[in-house]
């Protein structure tokens, strides 16, 4: 039987509305559908028969989500959270397809009003977290390789990002150097964080162990000293992009409902990812280092942003010297006031009042006058350092129909005047962009209701991620059909 696929006879408004822009559109965040069987065949090669045919009993759809398995009663006795389910957009078969061939999506490309996209396949978003090494190491290099390959004839318009593990900084470079040095991969996606054992838990069985872990995110307090790979990544002209999830934490962690646990749950854990990266004094010692997180939205961001300088003006090591030591406590005025208005209650117990306001506790006084300072590991001095730690360095990809992103651009409620550096992750491909082709349109909607400028447009469609992808590699670029655009704007900025 042969199926007739329907083509628009004419443009779609979003490529109508991209000729009417004048400039380019890119799309850092679309995701792409790998044909299982290839992948399988490109993973027996580097890993073998053995380790291609576990990972095939835990492809999606194969129910690999412990909760698909349980009983009810097993599911709410192990607090089992509802994994996502009917992920993609079903309901048009030519845009099904278009997301799992790669010469289909570069073709229909425009149709969404897009010139250039930054792919997140789906396998290759989930393989650095899978937890056996003799498992993962295999499963990225095969999904790194199988995504050179079949996109490599359509590099003008598409790049697919190379999955980086990151359970140690050794992992990362070895398969940071691969991808790009043999692959020619140029754009990566590391995940957000690694779910540790907490040692003293350990004793109670892997069962506990397995539950009872702490979240590694390569900054503040991480196991290891992840500079190496930080600085590979400056060597190498890449940017780390992340695409991290929280579902199963805690606080998204409901029995029944998927959307509960979905909720913000890719906003969480980039704000995870990015304090840490702050306070551990990463952005303070790679200057030149952006990274990107995707899916989350842009508001938590621009909430992140002046949290930071609120938090900065309030805790610094001064302003607690000043206002909050407890050395400066007048004891015996204090205690004049308790007596006189206390009345029965503080009778006979006026030596007691410290414990009442906790300055007799030891942990108001820290013994080390370093734990004070707080922001000294990012290098926060003065408000304006939180701008170069934080707004110069992160980016945050926004879906082209989320309207939160006018908090990224409200410049007269951000610090310093700015634009949180919001720009366009469609997230085309899955459940929530039935159609592929509306992406621009929907962007540009937003000027239609005032909720973003047309400059601001201009910022999140193009600006920002022409400054995110050159602020390494001037020639990220080279090569595809925003090549002129890109040199443009690179000559602007000279």
């Amino acid at each position: 039987m042969t199926i007739a696929l329907e083509r628009p006879q004419q443009r779609s408004k979003s490529a109508q509305i991209r000729e009417k822009l004048g400039y380019p559109i890119i799309d850092t965040d679309v995701h792409t559908q790998e044909f299982e069987p290839a992948v399988l065949d490109y993973l027996e090669q580097i890993g073998g028969t053995a380790i291609a045919e576990t990972f095939k009993q835990h492809l999606p759809g194969s129910s690999r989500f412990k909760w698909y398995k349980q009983t009810w009663e097993e599911r709410f006795a192990y607090r089992s959270n509802r994994p996502n389910w009917w992920g993609r957009p079903t309901k048009n078969t030519l845009n099904l397809a278009t997301i799992s061939l790669p010469k289909l999506l570069h073709e229909r490309l425009q149709e969404s009003g897009t010139d250039f996209a930054v792919l997140y396949p789906n396998l290759a978003t989930l393989a650095p977290n899978i937890s056996r090494e003799e498992m993962r190491r295999p499963v990225c290099r095969a999904i790194n390789t199988y995504h050179a390959d079949i996109f490599r004839p359509y590099s003008d318009r598409l790049t697919p990002i190379a999955a980086i593990p990151m359970h140690t900084p050794e992992e990362a470079i070895e398969e940071l150097e691969y991808a790009v040095n043999v692959l020619g991969l140029k754009a990566i996606q590391i995940p957000g964080y690694v779910r540790r054992p907490i040692p003293a838990f350990e004793k109670y069985g892997p069962e506990v162990a397995n539950e009872v872990v702490w979240i590694d995110n390569f900054g503040l307090d991480s196991q290891y000293d992840y500079d190496p790979f930080w600085a590979k990544c400056v060597e190498l002209k890449v940017i780390p992009t992340t695409h991290a999830s929280s579902q199963g934490w805690t606080t998204q962690r409901s029995v029944t409902n998927a959307q509960y646990n979905h909720i913000n749950h890719f906003a969480f854990a980039a704000e995870a990812f990015c304090k840490s990266l702050f306070f551990g004094g990463v952005t303070r010692r790679f200057p030149t280092l952006r990274f990107a997180f995707l899916e989350g939205g842009s508001a938590w961001g621009a909430s992140l942003y002046a949290d930071i300088i609120w938090h900065w003006e309030t805790r610094n090591k001064q302003h607690l010297l000043t206002n909050n030591n407890p050395t400066l406590v007048d004891k015996e005025a204090l205690a004049e006031l308790y007596i006189r208005y206390g009345g029965e209650l503080v009778k006979g117990r006026v030596d007691q009042i410290g414990d009442g306001l906790g300055f007799h506790s030891k942990h108001f006084a820290p013994q080390d006058p370093g734990q004070l300072d707080e922001f000294e590991l990012a290098g926060i001095e003065k408000p304006e350092d939180v701008r170069d730690r934080f707004w110069k360095h992160f980016y945050f990809g926004t879906e082209s129909d989320d309207t939160r992103v006018a908090h990224a651009f409200n410049r007269a409620a951000n610090p310093f005047g700015d634009r949180v550096k919001a720009f366009l992750g469609s997230d085309a491909g899955h459940w929530d962009v039935p159609d592929i082709t509306a992406v621009t349109a929907n962007a540009y909607s937003m000027v239609e209701r005032g909720i973003i400028t047309e400059e601001d447009l201009q910022y999140f469609l193009s600006i920002h991620p022409l400054e995110l992808y050159t602020s390494l590699n001037r020639d990220f670029f080279k090569g595809t059909a925003v090549e002129k655009a890109a040199d443009e704007y690179l000559g602007s900025r000279e």
